[in-house]
């Protein structure tokens, strides 16, 4: 029985010290916690979790950086809504993880401009508005793609005196954002807007490094059995922000404006339903 017991504790030490880390940059928020635990979920459905180790990062790095560490082992995994640039230089693993929410966009504006925006009811009205968006984002291109005049300062910060300022009319934002935004900074006349609602397709996926197959496949597999058992939707509608969101969203009772995306990638999953947000 001794014996026994102690050939179990090594084998409980060796799993422990053979263990691949996965390692992801070090996070400040709960919204990114969410993140963390569908790895988790992954690695569950995978019959992985005694493989590997979750190690957050002790720095926090921005998407670039993290793109950059990918490539020189420092990360093992990046969580970013998919640009061109990621699919050519990284491992994408072409699940939506917020099942298509980031590409269904609210309105902040002006808290005194409710009525100007009750009048829009199409995207020939929308294009004579101006967006505010920061330069170097994706949602940038795909606005002015589809004729809509946009505004880019270089900081996200800038965005918001400016609307509060007159300089363009709204800010599109995810649907879990806009009510954040506003709290953050209640010393401005922000609101959001009540009745419309942009989608376009704009998947957020995990990235991993070109070398490393193995855990795109890993992630991959257990991710689609987490999607087959509905244990993938369950963490997905229960995350407090998702829930909070779509709770004040109403987003079904809003008028609904759908334009494409011009960088999404052949291979995106559009086929599959099951994948993205269903009103």
């Amino acid at each position: 029985m001794k014996y026994l017991f102690t050939t179990l504790m090594l084998v409980c030490v060796c799993v422990c010290v053979c263990a691949q880390e996965i390692k992801y940059t070090q996070i400040k928020d709960d919204k990114s916690r969410y993140f963390v635990e569908l790895i988790e979920l992954a690695l569950d459905k995978a019959q992985a979790s005694s493989q590997f180790k979750l190690n957050e990062s002790s720095k926090s790095f921005n998407q670039q950086q993290q793109v950059e560490r990918l490539n020189t082992g420092e990360l093992s995994i990046m969580w970013a809504g998919t640009q061109p640039e990621y699919e050519s230089n990284l491992l994408p693993i072409r699940i939506p993880l917020m099942k298509g929410l980031q590409g269904h966009r609210l309105f902040l504006i002006h808290a005194e401009q409710q009525n100007q925006f009750s009048q829009v009811h199409s995207i020939n009205d929308l294009r004579k508005l101006r967006a505010g968006q920061g330069r170097f984002w994706g949602d940038t291109n795909i606005l002015k793609h589809s004729g809509m005049p946009v505004v880019t300062p270089v900081k996200k910060e800038s965005l918001f005196y400016m609307l509060d300022g007159g300089r363009f009319d709204y800010l599109p934002l995810g649907v879990h954002e806009p009510w954040d935004e506003v709290h953050r900074r209640d010393g401005l006349s922000l609101a959001v807007e009540q009745n419309i609602l942009l989608i376009y397709p704009m998947p957020m996926y995990f990235f991993v490094a070109k070398d490393n197959a193995a855990l795109r496949d890993l992630i991959e597999r257990g991710l689609e059995t987490a999607i087959a058992d509905g244990s993938f939707d369950q963490l997905f509608y229960n995350a407090p922000h998702v829930k909070n969101a779509l709770d004040k969203a109403n987003l079904a009772a809003r008028t609904v404006i759908r334009i494409p995306n011009p960088n999404l990638h052949q291979a995106t999953p559009l086929d599959r339903p099951e994948l993205w947000l269903q009103l």
